[in-house]
């Protein structure tokens, strides 16, 4: 059980990486869209449309603004729909602000690399200059997950959900970490939160029906 929760955890703070990292092939248009153009233009009828609002919005999209792809996590096409993954991620880790944005790249440079107490340094920077960066708090809970400590990553992911009830990687992430605690009953409360706002975690049906089953037990156990 721990071993599966520890694997699910692992893929989604990887995907966060890897969608931070990857590159996005440059906007067709002539005059590029604006951001206030690229969001209306997300629930566009024609998906080719959508692919190029999330695909402007992946290039310069702020943080503030990322709720807005969220319904995208559930576009009908399949497509669109990781599209919008690595979207979302990437405007989560973008405030506008220059300063704040490189030393955010920074941290997730040390990150790749294994410095964890460097960027653990470098993200509790971040927090202390501009605490409702919400992906700083996220990236910092992360790293702490990482070196075990596990009571920090958990006041960190409290942190992101006061600000970002919708984070769907905090939500994930905090439950795996009450379920190895056997708090069964929360862990379903957010993992189930995390699912109605992007239902494309991989196994996220697998560890709700283990949390499902040990709530279960534990009922029976106490009549």
């Amino acid at each position: 059980m721990a071993h599966a929760l520890h694997s699910l955890f692992r893929f989604l703070c990887i995907a966060g990486l890897l969608a931070a990292w990857l590159p996005v092939p440059a906007a067709q248009a002539k005059e590029p869209l604006t951001q206030q153009q690229a969001l209306r233009a997300l629930n566009h009828s024609n998906p080719q449309r959508r692919f190029e609002a999330m695909n402007r919005l992946a290039l310069i999209g702020t943080a503030d603004a990322a709720d807005a792809v969220l319904p995208r996590l559930h576009d009908k096409e399949p497509g669109l729909r990781n599209v919008a993954l690595g979207t979302i991620w990437r405007m989560w880790g973008r405030t506008g602000d220059k300063e704040i944005d490189l030393l955010y790249d920074e941290g997730n440079a040390d990150m790749q690399e294994g410095n964890v107490l460097e960027a653990i340094r470098i993200f509790t920077d971040i927090i202390n200059k501009r605490p409702a960066f919400v992906e700083a708090w996220n990236k910092r809970a992360t790293l702490y997950f990482m070196v075990g400590q596990y009571e920090l990553s958990m006041q960190d992911c409290e942190e992101v959900l006061k600000r970002s009830p919708k984070h769907f990687g905090a939500l994930s992430g905090y439950a795996q970490m009450l379920a190895e605690r056997d708090q069964p009953e929360r862990a379903l409360e957010l993992m189930q939160r995390a699912v109605a706002v992007n239902p494309n975690m991989v196994n996220a049906d697998l560890l709700i029906a283990d949390l499902r089953r040990r709530i279960e037990t534990k009922r029976k156990q106490m009549v």
